[in-house]
């Protein structure tokens, strides 16, 4: 009986999967579960370590940094204005020893005005005499034009002095050599000087005319006469120092004498020169 010989037929879809499929499968999961038991529960965290991470770090837009800005501003305003009306009734609660401080202090304070006010009418009265001090004034600002008139030459002076005479046989002395017996004469600390009746200002200068020698364009004859007004004690040794004015001038074949009057008197006068250009700065 050929049915018998041959085996039965499975049914499709009763294969069963191979014996180790279900391990290699079952591995990674039984890993995963594994891993997942091992894994420590995370810490509970309390009300206000989550208030906390809710509130740091700020996480506020612009708008809300603005209305909080605003507020602050407001209850800043609203404080000092409280604080300005609780003022008035200030003193109502203070200690009798706090009085007694206020009080000292409007006293020192009256004490202080009392001193600025009398200041001011010292003052006053200052100004109210003040026709004296405008009287020295006017003394003053009298004496100051009359010695830049000396230095200016516009007007005469007397003092103490020395006079310098020069007397030139031969013609030698040229007028670089007057120049050079001036500026040591300057240098000594004359304030004014006439050279035989020209007065000699700032602006003085010697100069070679016709044959002669001339001072701002005036000619002059020998002998030439220097008178000098200063401190004699200091013009005289200044022109006899070694190598000076005099051994100049004598090397010249000229004859040099110095002599102290008791009074030196320049007269001679210089008219004053309006300047063109320059003007008072008060003016």
């Amino acid at each position: 009986m050929s049915t018998n010989d041959n085996p039965p037929e499975e049914p499709m879809g009763s294969e069963l999967p191979p014996q180790d499929e279900p391990a290699r499968s079952a591995g990674p999961a039984a890993a995963g579960g594994d891993a997942r038991a091992a894994k420590p529960a995370a810490p509970s965290r309390s009300g206000r370590q989550r208030l906390a991470e809710a509130v740091w770090p700020p996480r506020a837009s612009r708008a809300q940094l603005i209305v909080a800005l605003l507020l602050f501003v407001l209850g800043l305003g609203l404080a000092i204005q409280v604080r300005s009306n609780s003022d008035s009734s200030a003193l109502r609660g203070a200690r009798q020893e706090d009085l007694v401080r206020i009080l000292d202090e409007l006293d020192g304070r009256t004490k202080r005005l009392e001193d600025e006010k009398q200041r001011l009418e010292d003052q006053r009265k200052e100004l109210e005499s003040s026709s004296n001090q405008a009287e020295e004034a006017r003394r003053q600002t009298v004496e100051k034009e009359r010695q830049l008139g000396i230095l200016a030459g516009t007007v005469a002076a007397q003092g103490p002095g020395i006079v310098l005479k020069i007397t030139d046989p031969t013609g030698q002395v040229q007028s670089d050599q007057l120049l050079d017996t001036l500026q040591e004469l300057r240098a000594a600390g004359a304030e004014a000087i006439q050279v035989n009746g020209v007065r000699v200002v700032a602006s003085s200068f010697f100069s070679e005319e016709g044959g002669g020698i001339a001072i701002d364009g005036k000619k002059i004859t020998q002998p030439y006469e220097f008178k000098v007004i200063g401190k004699p004690q200091d013009l005289e040794p200044a022109l006899n120092i070694p190598g000076g004015v005099v051994q100049t001038l004598e090397k010249e074949q000229a004859t040099v004498a110095v002599t102290r009057p008791a009074k030196i008197v320049v007269d001679a006068l210089r008219a004053a020169k309006q300047p063109d250009y320059a003007r008072s700065s008060s003016s």
